[in-house]
Formats: C-alpha cells, structure tokens, sequence
C-alpha cells in the first residue's frame, strides 16, 4: 500500500460515511478539522520517501518532523488554537494510523495488557492482569477493521477476504493475531491479539508469583538438562506458552534446537536455535505446510533438541516418535485439564495421524 492510499485510509477514519450522501464536515470539532486538514497536507507535499526507511526510530522522527510542521500552519491559517495535549495527540494519532494500527495502537503499548480483542468495530476489550475490561476504543466501521486486518496479514503474504475467513498471523513484535471476518463472524471482523513479552519470565518470576515453589523449580530444571520429554498441558489461556518458553530456557547453550510453530511466540534466548513456522495454503489451497510437514523436516536437521508449541492433531505421531527414537529431552504443549486426560489427548491425537494404529500400539 503506497503513502497515499494510507493517508486517504487514516484521513477518512475522522468521519462518518452515508451510502449516497457527501461526507460532512459540519459535525467534526476543530481538532478533527485541524487533524483532517494536516492528512491533506500530507497528501499532497510529504516526502514518500520516509516511509521507506528501515530504521523504525528515525523513520518514526522524521514523519513526527512533517507531521508536526504542517500542523503548526494549518492551526495558524485556520485559526484554530489547541492546547499542547491536543497537539501532541494529533501527532500520535496520525502516527499510528500512518505506521501502527490506529486506534489499538495506544492498547498494545500499554504494559498492564496481556490480550486485545476486537469484537467488531464498536466494542474492544482488554486483558489486564487476568480480568476482562471493556475499552471506550471503537473504529469507525467495518471497513476500517478490515484495513488493519489487511495492514497486519500484508507483510506476511497471507490473506483473510471471503474465500479464506479467518487467519493466524503475528506482529512485528512476536505478538501472536488471530483475525475472522463476515460471513462467520455474525459481529463483524474480529480480532484476537496475544501481547508479545518483551521480557519474558524466567522461573524466579513463576517461584515469587507463586505459581510453583524453588523445590518444584530444581526439579524441573533437572528434568529438562536430564533430556526427559516434556508436555505441558493446561486448558485455553493457562499459561503453556509461557511454562514451555521457561522450560526451554533450561536448555544448555551449546546444542541445537529446533522449534516447530503456527505463528511464532517462542522465546528461545540460546544461540543456536532454528525457528520454524507453518505455511498456509495459497489462493488454489495449494503449497501449505503443516506442523506435521516441518516436524518430519525437522527430524532430518540433526536437531538437539524438538520444541513444538503445540500439538493439536497428527503431528503428535511425529512428535512421540521423534520423541522415542533418539531425540530426547523434546518439549511441546497439549490442550488437556488434567495430566491423565493428556495422556487420552495424545492418543486421541495419534488416531488422526490416519495411520489406523491400535489403542495397544499407541500406548
């Protein structure tokens, strides 16, 4: 999408569209007018060339320079005085419209927000420490959460339009989206976001938080450098991402890890770690690649160590035999409340390898 496009998109986000009738200007305050009017400017005269730099920092400095330039003259001609609040705001929206998400980018920075969820263009929450909070953000309509579904999922080649509802991506951050649209999602476009920690636990974190006691802390430390195969299990939301990135942090420096993901979230702070990600199929549903496809890919990179984020069908049969012949000390995450009904998961799991293995077998 080139400057222009991005700017008309953000311009339009200031007011209401009728079907049939001129977009009016008589209902916006004077900081909208003013906000409209500096879009304009930099439609016409800014140099595209800024958006092009690689260097986020000063990419972010010089659109502040022209942005903040035109402001002071349009509040000038127009005669229209704002406060410096008011002025420094207008700067950050037009930012975020022009280089972040919009109106969630203000949610994504916020430290205190764990998860994002837009349930249509009216209504957002929040996940703060574990509690649900509805926001007083909203876009203006549809079309505008549909334009940052687009701005997310564009980088990565991947679409989300009728043919493909719904789609998993990730933020330059790490930070895992889920997105799906109308005609399955009866609310409008939806979009999940998990917040990427910039600083990741560690296990004094789990210790001082109360999650596990130093004991149980040694002894999962042992059992990660004794190469035992680990899965993690917990229900939706329960933290498995996060035990397993802590597990994985006990893996000695020197060998070689490979993870396996859907969109990547993992954390690894070693020095010799190879990341995989899935691939979704193409318009024609042709060329994607699955968990199973770079599990079995992966047994053939002399990896160390096997850590998948999560097994959710056939690929547990690749992950148990990896598992089982000669890769010890792999690691991945189940969906399951209790350890026995992991144990049932994973067979449940292997019987959608297709391979019509006997209950026997299997365990």
């Amino acid at each position: 999408m080139g400057l222009l496009d991005k700017l008309e998109r953000a311009r339009g986000s200031v007011t209401e569209s009728i079907p049939g009738v001129k977009k009016q200007e008589t209902q916006l305050t004077p900081v909208q007018r003013l906000k409209k009017e500096v879009h304009q400017r930099l439609v016409k005269d800014m140099d595209g060339n800024i958006l092009k730099l690689e260097d986020e920092e000063e990419k972010r400095k010089l659109l502040t320079k022209e942005i903040e330039d035109r402001l002071i003259i349009a509040s000038t001609e127009n005669n229209i005085s704002i406060t410096r609040a008011e002025h420094n705001q207008i700067i950050e929206i037009i930012i975020n419209e022009i280089l972040g998400l919009g109106v969630l980018e203000s949610l994504l920075q916020d430290p205190s927000v764990t998860e994002v969820m837009v349930n249509g263009p009216r209504q957002i929450y929040v996940e703060r420490k574990g509690k649900l909070i509805l926001t007083d953000v909203t876009f203006k309509d549809d079309d505008e959460v549909m334009h940052i579904i687009e701005r997310i999922i564009a980088p990565l080649g991947r679409r989300c339009d009728e043919s493909v509802p719904y789609v998993d991506a990730r933020l330059k951050d790490g930070s895992r989206v889920n997105a799906i649209i109308p005609p399955l999602a009866l609310n409008g476009p939806t979009i999940t976001i998990r917040k990427f920690s910039k600083d990741p636990f560690q296990i004094q974190d789990l210790v001082r938080f109360g999650t596990l006691t130093q004991e149980m802390a040694n002894f999962i430390d042992a059992c990660v450098k004794a190469r035992l195969n680990i899965v993690v299990a917990g229900g939706t939301g329960s933290g498995k991402t996060t035990t397993l990135n802590v597990l994985s942090s006990f893996i000695p420096d020197g060998e070689r890890i490979i993870t396996v993901e859907d969109a990547a979230e993992l954390q690894l702070r070693q020095n010799h770690v190879i990341r995989l990600e899935t691939r979704p199929p193409n318009v024609e549903g042709k060329g994607a690649v699955t968990i199973r496809d770079l599990v079995r890919n992966c047994l053939r990179m002399r990896p160390e160590r096997i850590v998948v984020g999560e097994c959710r069908a056939g690929e547990a049969l690749d992950m148990l035999q990896a598992m089982n012949t000669g890769h010890d000390g792999s690691l991945t995450t189940a969906h399951a409340n209790t350890p026995r009904d992991t144990l049932s998961r994973l067979e449940t799991m292997v019987m959608m390898a297709g391979m019509d293995l006997p209950s026997k077998a299997i365990r």
